[in-house]
């Protein structure tokens, strides 16, 4: 689904323009959809190089990606290192998501004497007056802020960026890029990479920004802590705006599912959503918390910055794929970033004409060859064979994924 609010009072195709790029959260699995409309954009605009923009936001999974862009890798670099089976110096394991916090899980069982003292003391001096919620109160003490370690995430892309040339550094990079995320004492969001937090490495900002409470503990920076970027605003495209880009693109993967639809567009999902219980829930809820507050925002940004083009893609709201996929299997992530990248395509192909006339602004056109070949694939721009999907193939993979998993956790 693409969503394109022209500028009330776009500036002429003769003077210099500038190109942003924000980019939301969305977990891995959103982070692949991102990455397989990224590349869908970087082959189908002439002119538009996704890695040589002017500014780039990121947010949550969206730093991943934004990080890697400001720093030179390009969207078929990335493709291979997230999605595709090749041999890469820096191969992505989703596994990393799912360490468990044993540092935190240590650090918070070492207070339960101080909890159990603390509990008697209240017990001995206010037997009467002591409430089930006074003591729950003193055990949320105990429970960690997070049941999965984030520093691994840290590590390797602090890796990644600190070989062949990139720097993990915001003052050295040749783009602006600001990462975003929100400080837990004040609620307020703050822009790593803006003068005074630019000194923070890239790296630690990512990790802070998709800090998400309750699945992994807030970063300490600086003394400060910080979590998830996405608690205030889906996009935080303004980041971008502020800076004067006369074209914002920018990508949510994140939608509520629309079952009806999906049913009356004959896609086969269970009779309600409850059925994928707790998860399933906390994923809708989420995802209609995220696009609501993002149409907000769009809604204030075409009457604010009023020089500036937006084009933002998100999903179909009846796309099964983006709800029902298991991001952890290595054959639903090559799925879900060929399914990503087609959607977009499809995208610039239905409204080619309208699209065509806000690019024409920015010195930038729809190559018409990619768009109309019709036998073009995620694999085809980056020289890679499609994976074979056979009912035997597709099983035999996730069997494989399944034991490997096991003996990751092992």
């Amino acid at each position: 689904m693409l969503n394109l609010h022209p500028a009330k009072n776009a500036r002429k195709r003769g003077q210099q323009q500038s190109i942003g790029l924000a980019i939301a959260g969305g977990g891995p699995i959103g982070g692949i959809y991102e990455l397989g409309a990224l590349r869908a954009l970087d082959e189908a605009v002439e002119g538009l190089d996704m890695d040589r923009l002017d500014v780039y936001v990121g947010v949550s999974s969206g730093a991943f990606l934004a990080a890697g862009l400001a720093n030179g890798l390009n969207t078929a670099d990335m493709c291979r290192m997230f999605i595709t089976d090749e041999p890469h110096g820096h191969q992505f394991r989703p596994e990393m998501f799912l360490r468990p916090a044993f540092a935190e899980y240590f650090k918070r069982a070492a207070k339960a004497p101080r909890v159990l003292a603390d509990w008697i003391s209240m017990l001995a001096t206010h037997p009467l007056q002591t409430r089930l919620t006074d003591v729950l109160g003193l055990l949320g003490g105990m429970l960690p802020t997070g049941l999965f370690d984030n520093d691994s995430l840290e590590r390797y892309l602090s890796e990644v960026l600190t070989s062949r040339g990139r720097s993990n550094d915001f003052r050295q990079l040749p783009r602006k890029l600001y990462i975003v995320a929100v400080e837990l004492d004040t609620g307020e969001p703050v822009r790593f990479g803006a003068p005074g937090l630019d000194h923070v490495s890239v790296s630690k900002a990512v990790q802070a920004s998709s800090a998400l409470p309750g699945f992994y503990p807030p970063v300490e920076i600086d003394g400060r802590q910080y979590v998830d970027g996405a608690l205030r605003r889906t996009l935080h495209a303004s980041v971008a705006l502020d800076e004067g880009v006369d074209l914002l693109i920018g990508i949510n993967p994140l939608v509520p599912f629309n079952a009806a639809r999906a049913r009356k567009n004959g896609r086969s999902i269970p009779n309600s959503l409850i059925a994928g219980g707790l998860p399933a829930v906390l994923s809708q809820a989420l995802r209609a918390m995220l696009q609501s507050r993002m149409l907000v925002g769009i809604a204030k940004y075409t009457q604010t910055y009023v020089n500036s083009d937006l084009l933002v893609l998100e999903p179909d709201p009846d796309d099964v794929d983006m709800f029902f996929t298991n991001v952890f299997s290595f054959a639903s992530r090559q799925s879900l970033g060929e399914h990503a990248y087609n959607n977009t395509m499809n995208d610039l192909r239905e409204r080619r004409v309208e699209i065509a006339a806000v690019l024409r602004r920015h010195g930038l056109r729809l190559r018409d060859e990619v768009l109309d070949d019709s036998q073009r694939n995620l694999w085809t721009g980056l020289g890679v064979k499609p994976p074979r999907r056979t009912s035997m193939t597709v099983q035999l993979r996730r069997t494989l994924d399944d034991l490997e998993h096991m003996l990751e956790r092992r």
